[in-house]
């Protein structure tokens, strides 16, 4: 559908429910703004006209094209929470992936499955349709192909309960309600501030190999319900209930993990407490989804190459970035720095995943009803991080 209406010459979209004196802003509370199907109906066209109940001009407003119309857009933007040049000029795919299924999150559908093939369009996916699968298993189809295709895994950035069709996603669309984890991000002046306050020659060692390491992991590969997920890990080495937080309907938890600060998590899943003294069978990870952003890697002109084209073979010390173009080609002391600049991002708070073994060898995500946010002990703690 989403193709229908970006090829129509005019969409008309007719609110039923907003009479002939409504006043402005009578839009975001009309039902048309709470349906699942009708984002499309606004994104997608090029031209679209806003009727009231009596076919009349939306706040009687001659713009032959509502989304030229101003007073309109903005207006909808307040309505849908959506930014104004993507209500004007939205193209379909996979960018801004956590940002889009925010949009929808507060959106009800008849059939439960239709809160996730409305999305289909939107994100260019061409998937079945499977009335009778439910919702978990339709969003869930549609997380994975985003995933696969993209690598983008800002879509396991979510609080809520996890999903049957894999544990790294969402029961519910609602999940995505929350505005994604933003966490502080150091100035350039402080980023040269930390590379310049580090021990020179172990840690310069350290970063090399470390950049060498993670330069080398492949993007995320998710298929048949099983992602696999390049992680930093740090394992945990204990876990106690805080009873006097308990709650109705959660747990909190006091964790421990190897060269990470001591952190509460709040999940209402019950959890086998267990220390250092008293381990426990079942393993527990906190990991570090891995973000290939943080190597500063320099950007290619063509948008469509992957990002598995660009390796490092060997460290940084050895003076350039193989598989990059000749004019991306550096020296010792610039590669080096990178490296650096890279134990800086990792010493910065990161948002986690509490990951439980199961027997068959893998791992369940652990849902949590507010964001984890680790932080490494110190910089020495970053040599923990070879086991990626």
């Amino acid at each position: 559908m989403f193709v229908w209406y970006r090829h129509s010459t005019l969409t008309i979209v007719y609110l039923s429910d907003v009479s002939l004196f409504s006043k402005p802003r009578t839009l975001a509370k009309s039902a048309w703004n709470e349906r699942g199907w009708t984002v499309q109906e606004f994104l997608a066209p090029n031209a679209v006209i806003f009727y009231q109940k009596d076919w009349s001009l939306y706040l009687d407003d001659r713009t032959p094209n509502h989304k030229e119309s101003v007073a309109i857009m903005q207006e909808l933007t307040y309505a849908t929470g959506i930014d104004l040049r993507a209500l004007v000029n939205f193209q379909s795919g996979m960018k801004g992936v956590r940002e889009t299924l925010q949009w929808a999150s507060r959106r009800v559908t008849t059939r439960q499955e239709d809160i996730a093939y409305s999305l289909f369009g939107i994100f260019g996916v061409n998937l079945p349709v499977i009335y009778g699968e439910k919702k978990q298993n339709a969003l869930g189809r549609l997380l994975q192909e985003i995933i696969a295709r993209s690598g983008d895994i800002t879509a396991l950035d979510w609080v809520g309960k996890s999903s049957e069709f894999n544990s790294c996603l969402p029961a519910d669309i609602t999940s995505y309600e929350a505005a994604p984890c933003t966490l502080p991000f150091p100035s350039e002046d402080e980023i040269q501030t930390a590379v310049s306050s580090l021990p020179n020659t172990t840690t310069v060692e350290l970063a090399a190999n470390l950049y060498t390491v993670l330069c080398d992991v492949k993007t995320p590969r998710f298929a048949q319900c099983r992602l696999s997920l390049p992680c930093i890990v740090f394992r945990v080495t204990a876990v106690r209930r805080r009873r006097d937080e308990d709650h109705a309907t959660y747990f909190a938890y006091e964790v421990n993990a190897e060269g990470l600060n001591d952190l509460v998590i709040i999940t209402e899943d019950r959890l086998v407490q267990f220390s250092r003294t008293r381990p426990a069978r079942q393993a527990f990870l906190l990991v570090r989804p891995w973000d290939r952003s943080l190597l500063e890697l320099p950007d290619f002109a063509d948008d469509t190459q992957s990002v598995d084209d660009c390796t490092l073979s060997g460290s940084p010390s050895r003076g350039s970035l193989a598989g990059l173009p000749t004019e991306y080609e550096t020296d010792d002391s610039e590669a080096h720095l990178r490296a650096l600049r890279l134990i800086v991002h990792l010493g910065q708070p990161f948002a986690a995943f509490l990951l439980a073994q199961q027997w068959g060898g893998e791992y369940k995500r652990i849902a949590s009803d507010h964001d984890i946010i680790a932080q490494v002990r110190d910089m020495t703690s970053v040599r923990h991080m070879m086991d990626v």
